[in-house]
């Protein structure tokens, strides 16, 4: 890539060269002189000639490559042709903004066989929402201008594309409609540049918006015959064969800058000051020289190279760990995965379900036996869910449901710093993340953190008192603590109350709206008016006034929390118990750690998925029509509510009926099983009302884990327990039946409920 010409005649607020980290540009020159165009050349030449390249691909960059005028460009494209032709055949292209673009031009390009391709984000509206003109001035004209010009027969060759940047505020339809006006060869669709440090916009409480936006413009594209080749949907397709954003090829592109120096692929400008350089340069060092260095090495290492949860993922051959720029997190670097992590494991789900006709099975790397389950799959994702499908899922499959539901909230929490009252909690969480990652980890994985960030975002949830309370500082202050770091936090009170999630609460009489709360070694100080107050915070005397310390229990897979203080376990649409007596809290922590005894009894296969990520459990409030209760929540992964029950067998089903509902919730989060808009409404053998095929998928789901307990018990004569298993199979059996005839699922809904009913046949034959 050849930085020709170093500034722009627009001014795109989205643009990573002059708008983000990286500000190298200002000290190098507008123009490529023309003694370090043909030092260029010569480094291309040399390599094609010493490698025995049949091709060697250029494209002409910048800045704005046409702000060099048809006779510089002219100049370089003959010093190009001269030098590299003699050894390799020379693919060229360009990419621009097309405003200067004009008949000249385009037969120069024609003459030289440049290909062009046009940075255009669709209708009026979308395209101005960004590409401007310094003075504000809208280019669309400019640019639709460019590309009919392109579209003419005798320019025709030369037009390469269109590569749109999209914005989840612009409307899908809208923009693949203009994009398709053009008539373009390809298009190109680019996820706006964003770093773990400087996450991408989310507007509303979507916990994947641009899966969402990129799949609706999916299944336009999809249901129009694909009109046209779109790069993204084609690589995330099986047998795609990848670009430099997915796949696990080893990246290719070096750049060239305006004054000679050789740079890794320009999008790492996003990252930090700096972040592409390489310390080399055209005149001194050749090509081998630049692949050597250790930020172009490690890109040529394909999984090996990802971080441990990328390479973990079942999605990985298609991902690739997203793009390298948007791995990138101080601290940790680029050893993460990328900030839109939760949007490619659903939007490759989406594409999965209407994979390319024209599409080759790729070779995918072995799954591991804890993955595979009943055999080999035809794709990462279908591992994934035939795993899950034998109604346990293996502790590897837990960890990357954990995994991708803790990028949701940390979406979320980028999402609500744009609403949230004070900066410094953000950059204390910030800190802390690069400081103390695991306490940092610890907080956000709490079950009822994500619930309190999409009721921040919640338009219509009131504020102040008794409503919606900027969630930030409190979760700065409980991994403030966790880790140990001193720290000075305004926090807001609610009801008196100051929350310090995972770890407590403090009420104290007369706080006000708001607290300065400094945290010290083992203590906490608090000040608000005239209420100033020391908590000391070791577990072992006697809390301080006024400090209510988390609850929690140990059981065979750890430690378990009782959460019967945090405001938004309030998510389950029933009534949640208040805060326990001690005495009541303590007869439920011995139930819940007897029960899990008696699940690792019966199945231990269940046993072992409630080890990898129940972490909660929320006492429900007693209903005396109803004594015996239990819910999930979709967004408090980790969590679940029951009422409180003496008998540890009967709470055994329970936690085992409730964690099926989770463990589900977070694969739909990531995977379409139903088909979207289905309308259906199916009758099923355990509830009197008609329900929807989600409610249907969940309610056999969570049966088949039902069933699997009771055959358990029945193979060891408990009483009544042969009823019990042959009651639950014949509901399952009814639902999943109905399920498929219903012809309400996805291509990968139907293969999991397939595979479920496989499990279900071998549950009736007898135990696993």
């Amino acid at each position: 890539m050849l930085k020709v010409h170093s500034r722009c005649d627009l001014s795109c607020d989205h643009c990573y060269i002059y708008q983000h980290a990286d500000q190298t540009w200002r000290g190098r020159p507008a123009r490529m002189p023309a003694a370090t165009v043909q030092a260029a050349a010569r480094r291309i030449a040399e390599h094609a000639h010493e490698h025995g390249l049949p091709v060697a691909h250029v494209v002409l960059h910048g800045g704005e490559p046409l702000l060099l005028g048809a006779a510089g460009l002219r100049e370089v494209l003959a010093e190009l042709h001269a030098t590299i032709t003699p050894w390799a055949l020379l693919d060229l292209r360009m990419q621009t903004n097309g405003v200067l673009l004009d008949e000249e031009l385009c037969r120069l390009f024609v003459e030289y066989d440049v290909r062009v391709g046009v940075s255009f984000d669709g209708d009026r509206a979308a395209n101005d929402r960004h590409r401007v003109f310094a003075h504000g001035g809208s280019s669309h004209d400019q640019v639709r201008r460019a590309l009919a010009l392109l579209r003419r027969p005798e320019h025709r060759t030369s037009y390469a594309g269109i590569l749109c940047t999209i914005d989840v505020r612009n409307d899908p339809d809208r923009v693949y409609e203009a994009l398709l006006a053009e008539s373009p060869p390809r298009v190109d669709l680019l996820l706006p540049h964003a770093t773990w440090d400087h996450p991408p916009e989310r507007p509303g409480s979507a916990p994947t918006p641009y899966a969402d936006w990129l799949g609706r413009l999916h299944r336009r594209w999809v249901d129009d015959g694909r009109p046209v080749s779109i790069r993204m949907f084609e690589a995330l397709s099986p047998g795609g064969g990848g670009t430099e954003a997915f796949g696990l090829a080893p990246a290719d592109v070096l750049v060239i800058e305006a004054d000679g120096s050789w740079e890794q692929v320009d999008s790492l400008k996003t990252a930090y000051h700096g972040a592409a350089g390489t310390g080399f340069d055209v005149f001194d060092h050749s090509v081998d020289e630049v692949t050597r260095h250790p930020g172009v090495a490690v890109r040529q290492d394909g999984v090996d190279g990802l971080c441990a949860t990328c390479r973990a993922c079942p999605a990985v051959e298609r991902c690739g760990g997203g793009l390298y720029a948007h791995r990138w997190r101080t601290g940790s670097g680029f050893d993460n995965p990328s900030v839109y992590c939760a949007d490619l494991l659903r939007l490759v789900d989406t594409i999965s379900a209407h994979p390319s006709p024209t599409a080759s099975v790729p070779r995918q790397r072995q799954p591991s036996p804890s993955v595979s389950g009943a055999g080999s799959s035809s794709s990462p994702v279908d591992a994934l869910l035939d795993d899950l499908a034998t109604g346990y899922g293996s502790a590897e499959t837990l960890g990357l449901l954990a995994a991708t539901q803790l990028s949701l909230t940390r979406a979320l929490l980028a999402a609500c710093r744009g609403r949230s009252g004070t900066t410094a909690a953000w950059e204390l969480l910030v800190h802390l993340d690069q400081a103390a990652p695991e306490a940092v980890r610890a907080v956000l994985a709490h079950p009822f953190v994500r619930p309190a960030l999409v009721h921040r975002l919640d338009a219509s949830a009131p504020s102040g008192p008794g409503g919606s309370v900027d969630p930030l500082p409190a979760l700065a202050l409980a991994a403030a603590l966790r880790a140990g770091v001193a720290a000075a936090v305004r926090v807001p009170v609610r009801a008196d109350t100051i929350m310090v999630p995972t770890l407590g609460s403090l009420a104290l009489p007369g706080l006000g709206e708001s607290a300065e709360v400094t945290v010290r070694p083992g203590a906490l100080q608090v000040r608000s008016g005239s209420v100033e107050q020391t908590v000391l915070l070791d577990p072992t005397a006697p809390p301080s006034p006024g400090w209510q310390p988390a609850r929690d229990v140990a059981v065979p897979g750890g430690r378990l929390l009782v959460e019967d203080a945090d405001p938004y376990r309030d998510c389950y649409g029933q009534p949640v118990h208040p805060r326990l007596e001690l005495p009541a809290a303590r007869e439920l922590g011995r139930t819940l750690a007897e029960a899990w005894r008696v699940v690792r009894r019966d199945v231990p296969a269940h046993a072992a998925a409630l080890d990898g990520g129940l972490r909660a459990v929320v006492p429900l409030a007693p209903d005396p029509a109803r004594p015996l209760r239990s819910a999930t929540a979709r967004h408090a992964f980790g969590a679940v509510a029951v009422t409180p029950h003496r008998d540890p067998e009967t709470m055994a089903v329970l936690l085992v009926h409730e964690w099926q509902h989770a463990k589900l919730g977070a694969a739909l989060d990531l995977y379409d099983l139903v088909e979207p808009g289905a309308d259906a409404r199916i009758r099923v053998p355990w509830r009197p009302d008609p329900r929807p095929p989600e409610g249907v998928l969940q309610g056999v789901y969570a049966h088949l884990a039902v069933t699997q307990v009771w055959r358990a018990r029945a193979a060891s004569d408990q009483k009544d327990a042969s009823a019990h298993a042959a009651h639950f199979l014949a509901w399952t059996r009814d639902g999943v039946d109905a399920l498929l005839a219903s012809r309400s699922l996805t291509a990968a809904g139907e293969r999991f409920v397939g595979h479920l009913r496989h499990a279900l046949e071998e549950t009736s034959v007898g135990p696993r």
